[in-house]
């Protein structure tokens, strides 16, 4: 019943207008509900809208997803007509092992990405005991090799930011050693608008301008007015509505609606709540 209010008719804008992207969920966000029942839970956020989605979790060892086969996981996204363009791999945990381990690793990821026809492969995260300049110096390194092995494959490879590469190291920020020692051609990026609101000193389309050619992909998630911490679409204090009317699209080529914890009631509410939002005030811009 939850689900039921977002298949009203849509209002904000004219129907026959036909949005440019396909509506994307981070499967992040629903976590708890993909452990407990994976296709109960893609059946419900396809009935709220959701089109295209953006995985996390891989078994390398059965080229594996939700306790799947790839080639199983792919009839079941195609009997509901869902797709996904982007998958967030646990590559950090390979960061101190040597390059051969990390190879290995991407070449399953290639293999599960293959199976689900797939179109990017996305560094999502850094650990914390991992977060030095010297050691961004070193991811920047990781990436560009790790960019040439998924391009050679066939997909396109990106970099996901949070709050830390934005930290201030004397001087010296995490994220402009990304962006300026990684190869614009081979390492794409993928902007989280609600860290970069949250922590980094440049606006989403400054980084955007700055970068031309690069954020391929964004996720799209609130803020909450006092906590400064995530809440669903509308609730917060990100004025979606004035940046996506304003902001430079030629670049992007999908986007995810997350929401990472903090939910109102519970995780598959918050993307009923925030999928209504968006249909009714923002999907007009994308």
């Amino acid at each position: 019943m939850a689900s039921a209010a977002t298949l009203l008719p849509v209002t904000g804008f004219s129907l026959d207008k036909k949005p440019k992207f396909k509506m994307g969920l981070q499967l992040f966000t629903i976590r708890d509900a993909m452990k407990a029942n994976p296709l109960g839970s893609l059946k419900k956020a396809k009935a709220m809208g959701y089109q295209d989605l953006e995985i996390y979790g891989f078994d390398p060892e059965n080229i594996g997803y939700y306790g799947y086969k790839a080639k199983e996981f792919k009839l079941i996204l195609d009997d509901l007509n869902l797709t996904t363009s982007s998958g967030h791999y646990d590559f950090s945990s390979y960061f101190d092992k040597p390059d051969e381990e990390l190879k290995k690793y991407l070449d399953a990821c290639i293999e599960g990405a293959h199976m689900l026809n797939k179109p990017y492969i996305t560094w999502p995260w850094l650990a914390p005991e991992f977060r030095t300049i010297e050691n961004y110096k070193v991811l920047s390194e990781k990436l560009n090799w790790m960019a040439e092995q998924v391009n050679s494959a066939g997909f396109g490879f990106a970099y996901h930011n949070h709050d830390f590469e934005f930290t201030d190291h004397n001087g010296q920020i995490g994220y402009d050693i990304i962006l300026k020692e990684t190869n614009p051609e081979l390492v794409k990026l993928q902007m989280d608008m609600y860290w970069v609101m949250h922590s980094s000193k440049k606006t989403p389309q400054e980084l955007i301008a700055d970068q031309p050619g690069r954020y391929v992909m964004w996720h799209i998630k609130d803020m909450d007015k006092v906590t400064r911490d995530y809440t669903e679409l509308g609730n917060g204090s990100i004025n979606y509505a004035e940046m996506l009317s304003q902001i430079d699209t030629d670049a992007l080529q999908y986007y995810y609606i997350e929401q990472g914890s903090n939910f109102a009631l519970d995780s598959m509410k918050s993307i009923a709540d925030s999928a209504e939002f968006f249909k009714k005030n923002l999907r007009q811009y994308l």
